[in-house]
């Protein structure tokens, strides 16, 4: 039988608030839904780590826009320790697909972070440390 999608799971979101500097942030999300859509879960994201007083101040109004599968469950992880930049057509979520449609299942982890900031990383992908 396959899933419906009404299923929920946990989902690990990694705020990416700045790639050349390795800031991320890893918020776990229980009970989530799948058949909401990904721009849902994006605005509840949002809206829920404005509240949270463990999320740092800067990580709070970053201003995210783009979510992407970072890896499943006993999947194989990326060589890069911020984000995986490849395969953008298969893991970059769409905004107007359900969660259960864009391939999530339970302990995917999910990056979430600004398209510009991802294009330019992804242009010149090098480590700043200070």
């Amino acid at each position: 039988m396959v899933d419906s999608g009404d299923s929920s799971v946990t989902i690990t979101v990694r705020l990416i608030r700045s790639f050349e500097h390795r800031n991320i942030k890893h918020v776990v999300y229980k009970k989530v839904p799948l058949h909401q859509t990904v721009e849902q879960f994006m605005r509840n994201v949002v809206t829920d780590i404005k509240k949270r007083p463990d999320i740092p101040p800067p990580f709070r109004i970053c201003g995210y826009d783009t979510m992407k599968i970072q890896h499943k469950a006993y999947g194989a992880k990326s060589n890069d320790p911020v984000i995986n930049t490849e395969d953008d057509e298969k893991l970059m979520l769409k905004p107007n697909c359900k969660l259960f449609d864009s391939g999530i299942e339970n302990e995917t982890e999910i990056s979430f972070f600004k398209i510009a900031d991802y294009r330019k990383y992804q242009a010149d992908p090098v480590m700043k440390w200070y």
